[in-house]
């Protein structure tokens, strides 16, 4: 019994001893496989970094039309609102006293021209016999001065002609430039003053963006102004691009034509202005709108999906992948974004690997398992650009 009990215990222990061996020998099968990461390749591009700001649409003239002449206004020749061109007939004022004074004018002028001619003949007839020794100096002198007075006369008679023919010209009460009318001021029969309010005129083409420069924004105040003391070159124009209500942008380029040289204190911005063209007359004043501006360029920028920055002690940072396919931790620095995209000023390189997607269960050192993404799943479709300076304005 007991050789028996010892035969059995020793094959036991070596069951044991081959179990044990068995699973030293595939303890791998037992370990998880390295995780799945999606990974882009860095790239340098030069990146624009664009500014969105707030502004309303305002008609580049806005002009008072006023009336010159006192009367009573006869009739409105044009619809309100209608768009109208320079010079086109708005309102008319009574002529016929206009008529009238003008008709007097020339009859005086007529009148000074007849004593002017009678003057010079007898200055004609004085000459003479003055030259002949058979007047006085005196007489001469007053011959003289008659002549002289008549063509005073004249000269005021002529005056007076002009200004009633002025008046009765100001009573056809035109445009004085071209653009959208509004509702009348007086209504037809009223007597009117010089200088009574009758309409106003708006210019549609081009028009007026006035919006609002942070008190940070000191190089792009500084080079609209220098834009406006050395003209309009393109050396130094800054251009603009205007999105309309609806997100669109606008097909036809402006500039930055004003900027203020002082801060308000109350909001601590700079008033600025922009111009665009305006042919069709598509932009309506007293449009919300934005105004699109090209800050920088970023030549040879490293621009990645803003998903594959995360945060730590150090900063922001992203997981770049080796050769070998181990991720290691990389402090970044960042700086602006751009149309959904993250540029990184330094910490990468171009043609690193950086993890996009799946990057929250890696740890730094650990082997993982890199498939490049495409565009969908690294954000690398670019999206329009959201109003960033709608919130700081």
């Amino acid at each position: 019994m007991r050789g028996l009990a010892v035969t059995f215990l020793s094959a036991f222990l070596a069951a044991c001893g081959n179990e044990d061996n068995a699973g030293a020998q595939g303890g791998g099968a037992g370990e998880r496989p390295p995780p799945q990461v999606m990974v882009v390749t860095t790239e340098s591009e030069d990146t624009e970094i664009v500014q969105d700001y707030a502004g309303r649409v305002r008609g580049s003239r806005e002009v008072e039309v006023r009336a010159r002449v006192e009367g009573i206004l006869q009739k409105r020749l044009y619809d309100e609102g209608q768009i109208v061109e320079e010079n086109d007939a708005l309102f008319a004022i009574d002529p016929e006293p206009f008529a009238l004074s003008l008709q007097a004018a020339r009859a005086d002028r007529e009148r000074a021209e007849a004593e002017v001619q009678q003057a010079q003949r007898e200055w004609n007839r004085v000459s003479r016999l003055y030259n002949q020794n058979a007047i006085s100096e005196r007489e001469r002198d007053s011959a003289l001065s008659s002549l002289e007075l008549a063509k005073a006369s004249l000269a005021l008679a002529t005056a007076q002609v002009d200004q009633a023919r002025l008046k009765l010209d100001y009573t056809d009460v035109v445009a004085p430039i071209a653009g959208v009318t509004s509702l009348e001021a007086q209504s037809e029969g009223s007597l009117v003053e010089p200088g009574a309010l009758l309409s106003r005129i708006t210019q549609l083409d081009p028009v007026h963006v006035r919006f609002a420069l942070p008190e940070n924004d000191a190089g792009l105040q500084r080079q609209a102004r220098e834009a406006m003391s050395k003209g309009n070159g393109d050396k130094h124009r800054r251009d603009a691009t205007l999105i309309l209500p609806g997100g669109k942008s606008y097909e036809r380029k402006g500039h930055i034509d004003f900027t203020a040289s002082t801060i308000d204190p109350r909001t601590g911005t700079v008033s600025a202005r922009a111009i665009f063209p305006n042919p069709d007359n598509s932009i309506v004043p007293g449009q919300f709108v934005r105004v699109r501006i090209l800050l920088r360029t970023l030549e040879d920028a490293i621009v990645i999906p803003q998903k594959a920055v995360g945060e730590n002690n150090q900063g922001a940072r992203v997981f770049v992948v080796d050769g070998d396919g181990v991720a290691h931790a990389r402090t970044v620095e960042l700086g602006p974004i751009v149309e959904n995209q993250q540029v990184v000023t330094s910490g990468l390189k171009a043609g690193e690997k950086v993890i996009v997607d799946g990057q929250v269960s890696v740890q730094d050192g650990m082997t993982v398992n890199p498939q490049e993404a495409s565009n969908d799943s690294s954000g690398g479709q670019k999206a329009e650009q959201e109003d960033a300076s709608g919130e700081g304005n």
